[in-house]
């Protein structure tokens, strides 16, 4: 049976403590706003993060990216709680992934290819809702471009691709191929991510 990716890392629900009771947490959408498909404009969703208690609340692009304080210190009762408030109010349920600061925190300190940190749209960090058991790295690495590199970590899938993932056959078979669901940023909305959480 996968690990819970928060076991993992060795920490207590993936929180950061502020003050007595409210804790930093990060939410990653995947599958909203693309295409006219499943819309879900930031401002309704600060609305619903609201009604369900949370704070200080910053959104980031239309993607899905929200920072937030809740008093909450089990994520996987807010992601369902979260999914299940989206399916009532909009149809649908994305998939959410909440992880706490100190995880993307580590998976910056843990980047294994920081020369390329100055294109940040050519390097992609795959967060992982578990840690992989049986990840076919034979096959990700037969699929790769002359160009690209990759590097899996227990939470990470790191992919440097100067050609773009649009047509990359290795972005597209990654989540397959690890067995883990997996939400991909790029690194510059990784480190405004970071930015928005520390402030």
């Amino acid at each position: 049976m996968a690990r819970p990716l928060l076991d993992t890392l060795g920490i207590t629900n993936g929180t950061t403590s502020i003050g007595d009771r409210m804790n930093t947490y990060i939410a990653l959408f995947r599958g909203i706003n693309v295409g006219g498909k499943n819309p879900l404009p930031m401002k309704e969703l600060v609305d619903l993060l609201e009604d369900i208690g949370a704070q200080r609340i910053k959104t980031y692009i239309q993607s899905g990216n929200a920072v937030f304080q809740r008093a909450e210190n089990n994520i996987a009762q807010l992601s369902k709680q979260l999914t299940a408030e989206i399916k009532k109010r909009h149809g649908f349920e994305p998939y959410v992934l909440i992880l706490g600061l100190d995880v993307i925190e580590k998976a910056i300190a843990g980047n294994p290819f920081p020369e390329v940190e100055s294109d940040p749209s050519s390097l992609h960090l795959g967060f992982l809702a578990f840690a992989p058991e049986n990840p076919d790295l034979k096959k990700l690495e037969s699929l790769k471009r002359e160009s690209e590199r990759f590097h899996l970590s227990d939470s990470v899938f790191y992919l440097h691709a100067p050609e773009g993932v649009g047509r990359s056959k290795l972005a597209a078979s990654t989540e397959k191929l690890l067995g883990v669901p997996m939400t991909d940023r790029n690194w510059r909305t990784v480190c405004k991510i970071r930015e928005m959480a520390s402030e």
